[in-house]
């Protein structure tokens, strides 16, 4: 193999696995490193909102009005800015900036468990075990997070954000966990609630028993962030203290981190455009962090029945339309119209600002919704009510900016919603392209527990709808 030569995913696969425990991993990673993969625009960065529990992609993106009457739901299409392209009627905003995403209706696994969903859309690969959330193989924003380690952000920012309700602050809810990669790839939460006029970013402030043994009492939080600074430069401290507590002394010391979470420097006309609730604020903090060098923020939207929202007895706190769970049509209209706001303020917000070629935004869940309705009696609402079980053989989500072709449906499902017709896709495609997207070339590998080199991306290939426009 000679130094231009690339190996690729499929190269590996078709020589089999004894290939790579032949070639062995110093050269399985040189060569990989021989193959460069330059990101879309400078400065890359993602923002992906993950909406957990399964949206219902026949009542969002996939409407089927001309299927049978239990399986279209009561939900019309309306037009959008793009003609042919149709998404609900209760998505009136999205409809006005339809010209600026892509709408995918072709991804599909086989994992019909919430915690082998989510492992196996957030990983790029088949986990070990059809349940549970607790990861076999790193979370993509790990992966992301290890492969851009050497990005120093100007602001002391961390690399890796996840916003979110407490939910968050364990990396196993929603299978964000790092496997092999390490707890020092776990990301940076944020749990609180940025409508409230009380939101304060809590891992911002160290543990004041940590201050006095460490620093032995020669640094003081009362002594002022540049004094802090100075002490932690010049005392060789980040040397010692773990990963964590190193990115809490470089976002505590830096004055345009703090900057970066203060929503105080957004006009209200903009704050009210999102929506002033938990999902609304934390999308502006997440364009924020972005816009300040973070390469990639996960928002958690999960719950909508928050900031002064009263959850009704047919409401359900997550995207898991059961019917024991919600009335699936009255759930959907007080979520389906916050969605559409945020949704809609973020891409425009990201164009507005000149981000759409740096910044790719990606929203979905683990799985789509059952192609058929069904009722059941809701276990809070004591009636029947109709809903929609899991489905992961076809689903639908959106994606914009990234520099990427906008304004195209990709992808086809049956008349009844039920599995891709045309251009089905898997999960590591999207991630094909949002890898491509920050520079990261998927074919790299890294070591698991037993120091056998796992290819970022056992299988896939980026989707060439989404490529930048040249």
């Amino acid at each position: 193999m000679n130094g231009k030569q690339k190996l690729s995913r499929r190269s590996v696969l078709q020589a089999g696995g004894s290939a790579i425990g032949g070639l062995g991993l110093a050269q399985l990673l040189e060569a990989q490193e021989r193959s460069d993969q330059r990101p879309s625009a400078d400065n890359p960065s993602v923002i992906f909102v993950w909406l957990p529990g399964g949206p219902p992609h026949m009542e969002m993106y996939d409407l089927k009005p001309d299927a049978p009457e239990d399986y279209r739901g009561i939900y019309k299409p309306i037009g959008t800015k793009v003609p042919g392209m149709d998404i609900c009627e209760l998505f009136p905003l999205q409809a006005k900036v339809a010209d600026k995403f892509n709408i995918i209706r072709s991804v599909h696994h086989n994992f019909a468990d919430h915690g082998g969903g989510h492992k196996r859309f957030l990983t790029g690969r088949v986990p070990a075990t059809p349940t549970g959330t607790i990861n076999d193989a790193p979370c993509v924003g790990s992966i992301a997070f290890k492969k851009l380690e050497e990005y120093v952000n100007p602001n002391g920012l961390c690399n890796y954000v996840v916003l979110g309700n407490s939910r968050v602050n364990s990396v196993d809810t929603f299978a964000f966990g790092s496997a092999y990669l390490g707890n020092e790839t776990h990301p940076f939460n944020v749990s609180g609630d940025p409508n409230s006029e009380t939101f304060k970013v809590q891992n911002l402030s160290l543990n004041a028993g940590l201050f006095e043994e460490r620093l032995n009492d020669r640094v003081s939080l009362l002594s002022g962030l540049d004094s802090l600074r100075k002490d932690v430069e010049t005392s060789g401290l980040l040397d010692s203290m773990d990963t964590f507590n190193q990115r809490a002394i470089s976002m505590i010391t830096s004055s345009e981190a703090h900057k970066a979470f203060d929503l105080s420097h957004e006009s209200d006309e903009l704050r009210d455009r999102y929506g002033r609730h938990e999902w609304g604020q934390r999308a502006i903090l997440a364009r924020r962090l972005v816009e300040a060098g973070v390469p990639w923020v996960t928002i958690v939207m999960e719950n909508p029945y928050v900031s002064g929202i009263t959850m009704p007895d047919w409401g359900v706190y997550n995207w898991d339309s059961h019917a024991v769970n919600c009335h699936l049509f009255r759930d959907a209209e007080v979520r389906f119209p916050i969605y559409d706001q945020v949704v809609s303020a973020m891409i425009e917000d990201l164009y507005d600002r000149g981000l759409d070629k740096r910044v790719m935004l990606v929203v979905t869940g683990e799985f789509g919704r059952t192609p058929r309705i069904n009722e059941r009696p809701g276990t809070k609402s004591k009636v029947m009510q109709p809903g929609r079980d899991h489905w992961p053989n076809s689903m639908s989500f959106i994606v914009s900016g990234g520099g990427m072709r906008t304004g195209q449906v990709i992808g086809e499902t049956n008349t009844r919603g039920e599995e891709p017709v045309k251009r089905p896709l898997s999960p590591n495609d999207l991630w094909a392209s949002v890898y491509k997207h920050l520079g990261i070339n998927f074919d790299d590998a890294f070591p698991d527990f037993g120091g056998r080199p796992m290819p970022i991306l056992p299988f896939g290939d980026c989707i060439d709808e989404l490529d930048p426009v040249a």
